[in-house]
């Protein structure tokens, strides 16, 4: 067995990763991600065999369901590809009792020799859903050389049943045009919460069984059912909690594992929900400094942060806008979407307008940020597709229903005590998880906690401006992998294989051979050139 190894790719002049870190960041609102509309492919009938000749009794092959997002053409399924459903125990408890549906997606392989290890991608959020991903993926070649298998995890998008919350995300829009740190936004946030489990329980659902345990048994099931001797799983952001989980627990027939934007089972997001922004804010501003001309564009960029974001609490900017559909608006910018602002640009772009953004707004000049913040409406072809309900059970039970508030302010204001008190009231994504979880009301989870143990082989790819998993994190999950190998990238955020050509290379070259050191040296050629004009 190969001890512990750990290759670290940084460029001259990339930032040093802080001492201390605890948790990991996931998203609570599902993003948009480069996915899939479906469109209706050469499936059987429920009886018929998988491409490789088996049948199992609980998969079944359907057509892919068309339209994926109504109105979204340019995300519609690949024709190539198959669907289907996994039907399992909603609590594997009582295995007797109701049964629910994961939907599957199969893309083949485009090489005319394909490797016989598919690759079996477990989406982020949670929430987020395989095919969101699939369109982006596909395009990319993620494809190119195994075959590979997107899952809709339980309660998300066409699962049966999704437990979509539609009021929620309706709320978070809404909150645009009011002080987002008011009460008035918390109780609307609060009151969508109670509505949508009332109406989950209400149709015969089970909010407690859509948790981290029961949807890696579905992918251990998903495995067996397939007739797949072994696959390597591929988790991003809380895709990689899940993969953890799921090595943890069942490890058979896992042949590799990548982990990208790590967020490990053995932390707790609720508590520690900032050390991701905290250690992005201070990589961006150190980056800033030693870009000659960013340091010359905005020489007090740290310093006028932190004074934004307190002036933004006492003295909100309120702002007219116009919205997607030309319709007026009123943008509230208080500290927090101003922070939402920031955070986000590295989830789904890169950080490049970053400098600008905070140097705009300390001058009073919003309109990057109204710009930014308007783009991060969920749009309403979007609204009520997401597996909150998945989402919500998984931060409360497994998260902030086994620490307290009090223990996350502390910790918050150790990570950033630049930062008023005031701002410590959300959680990075928009989240109240204290007063969201005693109305959400399920059982605590703290046996979802123990870190993976296993000397399997493990590829872990992280941005070093993720402002949603931090990179300290990784210190986390590599003391109980024996064969970890660890590829950082310079200047990138979250969702490396999303945003790299690199990352992708060297998730190839593993794949191929998990076993062989990865070369890694690519990473360290990463770029980014911040706007100064």
């Amino acid at each position: 067995m190969r001890t512990n190894h750990t290759t670290r790719m940084y460029s001259d002049h990339s930032i040093r990763r802080p001492v201390r870190g605890l948790a990991a960041s996931v998203s609570l609102l599902v993003l948009l991600l480069a996915g899939c509309t479906a469109s209706s492919d050469d499936s059987s009938d429920d009886t018929a065999p998988a491409p490789d000749g088996t049948t199992a009794s609980n998969f079944e092959y359907v057509d892919c369901p068309s339209p994926n997002i109504e109105g979204v053409a340019a995300l519609e399924f690949p024709p190539e590809v198959r669907c289907g459903y996994l039907t399992v125990p909603e609590n594997r408890g009582d295995p007797e009792g109701k049964q629910i549906r994961i939907f599957v997606i199969r893309s083949p392989a485009t090489s005319d020799d394909p490797e016989p290890d598919p690759i079996v991608m477990l989406a982020g959020g949670p929430g987020g859903a395989g095919s969101f991903e699939i369109t982006g993926k596909i395009a990319a070649g993620l494809n190119a050389d195994r075959e590979v298998i997107f899952v809709d995890q339980r309660g998300t998008h066409f699962a049966d049943p999704l437990l979509s919350c539609p009021e929620a995300e309706q709320a978070d829009n809404d909150s645009i045009s009011i002080p987002f740190l008011s009460s008035e936004a918390t109780a609307a946030t609060v009151a969508a919460n109670e509505a949508c489990i009332r109406r989950i329980r209400d149709e015969g659902f089970d909010p407690a069984a859509y948790n981290t345990a029961e949807n890696a048994a579905d992918f251990a099931d998903l495995r067996v059912a397939l007739g797949i001797d072994e696959w390597n799983v591929y988790g991003v952001s809380y895709g990689s909690r899940l993969a953890l989980s799921y090595l943890r627990d069942h490890p058979e027939g896992i042949r590799s594992v990548v982990l990208d934007s790590v967020s490990p089972p053995n932390v707790n997001i609720a508590e520690d929900w900032w050390s991701a922004p905290a250690s992005s804010f201070r990589a961006i501003f150190a980056a800033c400094a030693a870009q000659p001309s960013c340091a010359a564009a905005y020489p007090d960029l740290e310093a006028d942060f932190f004074a934004t974001v307190n002036r933004l609490v006492a003295a909100p900017e309120v702002v007219q806008a116009t919205d997607a559909a030309g319709q007026p608006i009123t943008v509230n910018i208080d500290a927090f979407p101003f922070l939402y602002a920031i955070i986000m640009a590295s989830e789904r772009g890169d950080a490049s307008g970053v400098p600008k953004m905070i140097d705009d707004m300390a001058k009073g000049d919003t309109a990057s940020t109204v710009e930014a913040l308007l783009a991060l409406q969920t749009p309403d072809f979007f609204l009520g597709l997401g597996g909150w309900g998945l989402a919500m059970t998984v931060f409360c039970g497994e998260s902030a229903n086994i620490t307290t508030e009090a223990a996350y302010r502390a910790r918050s204001k150790e990570l950033l005590p630049e930062f008023p008190d005031a701002v410590f009231a959300v959680q990075p994504k928009q989240a109240r998880l204290f007063q969201q979880c005693p109305v959400w009301d399920v059982p605590d989870r703290p046996d979802l906690s123990e870190p993976a143990v296993s000397d399997l082989n493990v590829l872990i790819m992280e941005g070093m401006f993720d402002a949603a998993t931090a990179p300290v994190w990784i210190e986390e999950v590599t003391p109980h992998l024996s064969n970890v190998q660890v590829v950082e990238f310079p200047f990138t955020g979250h969702d490396v294989l999303g945003k790299s050509q690199c990352a992708k290379d060297v998730m190839s070259a593993f794949l191929d051979d998990p076993s062989a050191p990865v070369d890694g040296s690519c990473a360290a050629e990463t770029e980014l050139v911040f706007t100064t004009g």
